[in-house]
């Protein structure tokens, strides 16, 4: 018997129907089936339709093929699941694919993708016609949720339909040997969009030292020369950005190693599809001293699109002995939202950029370049927006549509649809007419592409939240989850935690069920039930949300609170903001109190003489973290009791030691609190007879605490969870609340069904 024979006999003719589920539309699924099915010499057919795409196939490899698509899927693509069925052999000779199916949608558009190799060879091959196009793209990369209106993703839906294919991207659209087929996007120099100045004209400025406004895939960058002290801080100067620190951008990887000390996670990371802004270890001495003041790691992203590239190319030209870096700050003056529309470019940018570059293909929906770090091994959202939106978190189970409205701050919105929950892109905060009329228009889109009905809305408890008010326009039953609850919530739901889980809560501010400020807690979540369990020793909140602002308020808080007040102006020697403050004590002044962690390390910082006034959100803890070189516990440095956990005699360490400073304080400061951190959350995982623990809040983003804590808790046998899939700050909120509605509207329902049966 031959060996062709013999697998003839062993291998029968079988067809199987694949039911392809997830991110696998716009992305070159279909083309992939084609030619995997003809490789594997099978017939059948393969067509998208409203759940996903769907294929049949036959033949004797038949069931061979499952496998394959799993494994060897288009790398956009994002499979959830194959469901197959076998059928009764039809017969056939060919593979085709069928005209789309219409109906309800439950499949969803893509992240937008930085340029795949493909296409950035033919950006530099002068035999190309894409050659030089600052637009070029394929199935494999470019725009998708920023151009996008509404389903079904097809050119018609996006800000490409006014831009009609030539005759050769016409031909490559239908054909399915192409990597451009039925890419919406497609486009060359003859029918596509255009830039509005030469990319040499557009080095030249920034070699001069000019600042740049370019438009994007998600919106307008302010771009300059990253190693032009002028440059960047006459940014500073026009964009009213004091010390915050900015993002650079360098052409590839090798640039990258060249400005900073990225590890392998971190270079997996920044050369990922997404692109991401990735914080990683700087090189003293490569890049102006003013990007990231009194932080020791920087901001750095790889070029994402055609343009970027060509860009950094004509730099790279000029300077042929030195990579190209260029700060890629978000055009958003005055804390507004990002700019993305040319008309309002050119209202808002003239002001602060030397030159405008705009293009003619409409962004339909802004987004912001999302920044990530590695903590504890792996990565971590410290905004989650473009390249990542919107890729859904999988709650596990089905549940009703909810809408959630997030916090003030760093807002987001979450819509739940079946058992995907989608997070938004990074709206900001909630301060301006501009921030909330963009997540009016998040609200429609995300509800539009995702072509859903949400049946309930989700909000904080504060009284006073804009986005509370959002939640309470939608004319939807309303269910309130309280802030720390919903830091938790969203770890929990994003790992799928079942049964009673401990969470730390851990952040700035939040609004207690009390009334008073939280932001130090214990919170054990059981499905539909929770409990505040335990918090940090309140300190005093002198003068409210400006403690937060002028962290010396909170370290005289913080040492009336130990009983050492007199050490104040010691400490301070002339600062009459500090001898007015005692004095207000001495004469036993009132004021609200709060549990938060965020304030603790204000207090800390400022007794350290790390940093006294705030010029943007966390500077003190971040400048505080960075001095850390080997955290240790100081010996009695808390205490525990009555589920409160007591940081008093840590301060009075580093207030006693003549100001135990710079380094050494950072050191003490970050062991002692994780030391105190763990023990506190491994008694309470123990009361509660738990291992799991949910680490939120948006301390956790301390590179030094959260990986620090996650390896203490494992170590006292209990199982630690950080956000991955969501920020661990008030960017995750929204997620939390979304999750936590579902337990609480899923229970009344059952609750309700339950009494109908038993009467």
């Amino acid at each position: 018997m031959t060996p062709s024979l013999a697998r003839q006999i062993e291998s029968p003719v079988r067809r199987l129907r694949l039911r392809v589920r997830g991110a696998v539309q716009g992305v070159g699924f279909r083309p992939f089936a084609y030619q995997l099915a003809r490789a594997m010499r099978l017939s059948g057919f393969v067509l998208n339709d409203s759940a996903g795409v769907l294929i049949e196939i036959e033949g004797r490899d038949a069931n061979h093929f499952p496998e394959a698509v799993r494994t060897q899927a288009p790398p956009l693509a994002r499979i959830d699941s194959i469901d197959v069925l076998e059928l009764v052999p039809a017969g056939g000779e060919r593979f085709e694919i069928l005209e789309s199916l219409g109906g309800r949608s439950a499949t969803r558009i893509g992240a937008d993708a930085a340029t795949c190799d493909g296409c950035r060879r033919e950006l530099t091959d002068p035999a190309s016609r894409f050659f030089g196009y600052p637009f070029v793209n394929c199935t494999h990369c470019g725009p998708r949720f920023t151009i996008t209106r509404a389903l079904p993703y097809d050119r018609a839906q996006t800000s490409m339909a006014s831009f009609p294919m030539c005759r050769t991207c016409a031909a490559d659209y239908v054909d399915p040997e192409n990597r451009r087929f039925h890419a919406e996007p497609v486009a060359c120099p003859n029918c596509g969009p255009r830039l509005s100045h030469p990319i040499k004209e557009i080095s030249a400025r920034l070699e001069g030292g000019a600042i740049v406004a370019l438009k994007g895939v998600g919106g307008f960058h302010l771009l300059c020369d990253a190693r032009n002290d002028g440059a960047i801080g006459l940014l500073r100067l026009r964009k009213a950005r004091d010390q915050k620190p900015f993002a650079v951008m360098v052409r590839d990887i090798e640039a990258a190693r060249q400005l900073a000390r990225p590890n392998e996670a971190e270079e997996a990371l920044l050369i990922s599809p997404a692109r991401p802004i990735v914080l990683v270890a700087a090189r003293a001495g490569e890049l102006s001293g003013l990007i990231a003041p009194g932080l020791t790691r920087v901001g750095l992203m790889l070029a994402y699109a055609p343009v970027h590239h060509l860009l950094l190319d004509e730099l790279s030209r000029s300077s042929p002995h030195c990579h190209a870096a260029l700060v890629a700050t978000s055009a958003n003056p005055g804390g507004e939202p990002l700019v993305a529309d040319n008309d309002d470019a050119g209202r808002r940018l003239v002001a602060i950029a030397d030159l405008v570059v705009t293009h003619d293909r409409d962004i339909v929906v802004r987004a912001d370049d999302s920044v990530m770090q590695v903590i504890d091994g792996a990565p971590a959202f410290i905004r989650r927006a473009r390249g990542f939106v919107p890729e859904p978190v999988d709650l596990g189970a089905d549940g009703p549509s909810v809408i959630a409205t997030g916090a003030d701050l760093k807002n987001t919105i979450c819509v739940t649809r079946g058992r995907e929950a989608f997070l938004s892109q990074h709206i900001g905060s909630l301060d301006n007419a501009e921030a909330i009329r963009f997540q009016r228009e998040v609200i429609a889109h995300l509800c539009s592409i995702l072509d859903v009905k949400p049946e309930f809305a989700a909000c904080d408890l504060h009284p006073d939240f804009r986005s509370v008010r959002t939640a309470e326009g939608l004319n939807l039953p309303i269910v309130p989850v309280q802030h720390h609850l919903a830091h938790v919530a969203a770890v929990v739901a994003e790992h799928r935690l079942s049964g009673p889980v401990l969470g730390l809560a851990l952040d700035g501010h939040g609004f207690g069920t009390d009334g008073t400020s939280w932001g130090g807690e214990i919170v054990v979540i059981d499905h539909h039930r929770w409990q505040r369990a335990g918090s940090l020793m309140p300190l005093p909140l002198p003068s409210g949300d400006r403690a937060a602002r002028e962290p010396w308020r909170m370290g005289v808080a913080a040492l009336q609170a130990a009983g050492r007040i007199d050490l104040a102006p010691q400490l301070w020697p002339g600062h009459s903001g500090v001898t007015q403050l005692t004095a207000m004590f001495s004469r036993s002044m009132r004021t609200p109190v709060t549990s938060s962690l965020g304030r603790l390390f204000d207090a800390a910082a400022a007794i350290a003489g790390v940093r006294l006034v705030q010029d943007y959100e966390g500077q003190a803890a971040m400048e505080f973290e960075a001095l850390v070189r080997a955290p240790r516990c100081l010996a009695g440095g808390y205490s525990i009791g009555d589920g409160t956990l007591d940081f008093r005699p840590l301060i009075l360490h580093l207030a006693e030691q003549g100001r135990l400073c710079g380094a050494d304080a950072a050191d003490v400061f970050h062991g002692t609190l994780i030391a105190g951190l763990a023990d506190w959350a491994a008694r309470g995982a123990a009361a509660r007879g738990t291992r799991q623990v949910a680490l939120g809040g948006g301390c956790m983003m301390n590179r030094v605490l959260a990986a620090g804590l996650a390896r203490a808790l494992r170590e006292r046998g209990l199982e630690p969870s950080l956000p991955r899939l969501a920020p661990a700050n008030d960017g995750g909120i929204a997620l939390g609340q979304a999750a936590y509605a579902r337990q609480v509207i899923m229970n009344e329902h059952a609750s309700i069904e339950e009494n109908r049966t038993c009467a």
